[in-house]
């Protein structure tokens, strides 16, 4: 039902990107893009942070929700609904774009999904259903629900997400000229995917560094490998990098587009979770500080250059929070 595109083989132009931006600017102002004093002390670099955490839903998402929802609508105006699985804010762009073009979305987590990313996509019209153990698990049974109830499947990478979520990495470069490398976490890919996409369009030469979790790194082990690599567990305080299986699509557009992958531990992760509200009072959760964390990994290489982190969302739970600022 949804357009397909090889992005190897046919990437977004400037102006199909500019396009996309440009209907997401329609409902959301453009993030900040803020040099940090003290994160440029700690790090010994030039940092400046994306904020994706200030958007409505928290998180960076939603921008690939609304371009996508838009385009479905437009290829497939009489579609009853659609179901998706998450591990949150994936869940919310799309509960908020079906809402907002009145349409059923059905959402699915992994029972013990963060209980406040849960409340939210409920609050934004979704109907939750919890499945399995974790994301790879909640998404075979959308896929189910999807042939059961007659809804269309989303999935989590598709050439339309990219195209929408590109729209923070054209207002991110636009602001910030001379990026030597920037930083973003890996889920499935969306994200770092349209920063990718964006730095082509414009011709830059800045690096994009993916970031995986130590001990949910599929797409790590997929690039030393050059081919799809599936892990038996993903296991790590930043639920929005869990992911046991690559998207291929995701995976060979990656594989041309990234510098590296760095992998950090969760003990990283949360103290960059502090780093961040300490240095800028900004809460991250664990997948949107994992880019600081990747960047203290490295800073002796970076040392006095120009970097920026994407911070890709805020929407870290009460209790996660207090174990975090507890140690």
């Amino acid at each position: 039902m949804l357009p397909a595109r090889d992005l190897l083989a046919e990437p977004f132009t400037h102006a199909e990107l500019a396009e996309a931006a440009a209907a997401v600017h329609e409902v959301l102002v453009p993030t900040p893009a803020i040099a940090w004093p003290l994160l440029a002390e700690r790090s010994g670099c030039e940092v400046f942070v994306k904020h994706e955490n200030h958007l409505p839903t928290g998180a960076f998402k939603v921008r690939g929700g609304l371009w996508l929802m838009r385009q479905l609508v437009a290829a497939v105006p009489d579609f009853p609904g659609v179901v998706a699985a998450t591990r949150g804010n994936h869940g919310q762009s799309i509960a908020l774009a079906a809402a907002r073009v009145g349409r059923r979305a059905v959402i699915v987590v992994p029972r013990g999904n963060n209980p406040e990313k849960n409340r939210a996509m409920r609050a934004y019209g979704a109907e939750l259903v919890e499945h399995g153990t974790d994301f790879d698990d909640a998404l075979a049974h959308a896929q189910a629900l999807a042939e059961t109830h007659g809804l269309l499947a989303l999935p989590s990478f598709h050439p339309l997400l990219v195209q929408g979520v590109a729209s923070y990495a054209l207002e991110l470069f636009g602001t910030v000229p001379d990026l030597a490398a920037v930083y973003a976490p890996i889920g499935l890919g969306s994200g770092v995917a349209g920063l990718i996409a964006a730095r082509d369009a414009l011709g830059l030469a800045t690096e994009i560094v993916g970031v995986v979790a130590a001990h949910a790194d599929a797409y790590a082990q997929s690039l030393e490998q050059g081919r799809v690599v599936m892990t038996a567990r993903a296991d790590t305080i930043a639920d929005g990098m869990a992911v046991r299986t690559p998207a291929p699509a995701a995976f060979a557009y990656l594989q041309r587009g990234l510098a590296r992958i760095v992998r950090v531990d969760d003990d990283s992760v949360r103290a960059a979770m502090r780093h961040y509200l300490s240095d800028t009072h900004n809460l991250a959760e664990g997948a949107g500080a994992a880019p600081l964390a990747a960047l203290l990994a490295e800073r002796q290489a970076l040392r006095g250059r120009r970097v920026a982190l994407v911070l890709s969302g805020g929407n870290v739970d009460r209790a996660t929070l207090r174990d975090v600022l507890a140690a």
